[in-house]
């Protein structure tokens, strides 16, 4: 339902900011406004999304958590989806989205969040025990079924005659 009301809002107010930029600066400064920040949206978002594959690269060298680089790198690629979309309420969010203070927040309170909904369990020690089978026989009868002598076998290993 949220994901439906956000394909239906999110046009819409883009369709209304581009009345009242286009009304007030005209129609040729409002095209080069939303070029502009795809241009600058996708240099910035080059520029930081390759900052955090590097960053990345080292945690995994060193062995440190990556959580935090492939977060960013997440924000980063979301980002630059938004400044590539035409209009000025997704360039917003795609520009703070650029900020690296503002990621944080978000990803603090996302893990935040995740933490509350998390179930964790664990175990303090790890024990084996050997079972054995119980001394109880079970009683049964059995009948040889012979095959079809006239079927002729297949090329399969569990059919194909032995040579």
């Amino acid at each position: 339902m949220w994901l439906f009301l956000i394909f239906v809002a999110v046009p819409i107010i883009e369709i209304g900011l581009f009345i009242q930029v286009g009304g007030i600066l005209g129609l040729w400064p409002t095209l080069a406004i939303v070029v502009l920040t795809a241009i600058i949206g996708t240099w910035l978002m080059r520029a930081q999304g390759t900052a955090q594959l590097q960053k990345l690269q080292a945690s995994l060298e060193t062995g440190k958590n990556p959580a935090d680089p492939i977060a960013n790198g997440a924000f980063i690629l979301v980002a630059g989806l938004l400044l590539l979309t035409p209009g000025f309420f997704t360039d917003s969010f795609g520009l703070a989205l650029l900020i690296p203070p503002v990621r944080q927040a978000l990803i603090k309170a996302i893990a935040e969040r995740m933490k509350a909904k998390a179930t964790v369990y664990a175990s303090a020690s790890y024990t084996t025990t050997t079972r054995s089978a119980p001394d109880t026989v079970i009683d049964g009868d059995f009948e040889v079924v012979e095959d079809n002598i006239n079927r002729k076998p297949g090329n399969s290993g569990w059919t194909r005659p032995e040579e």
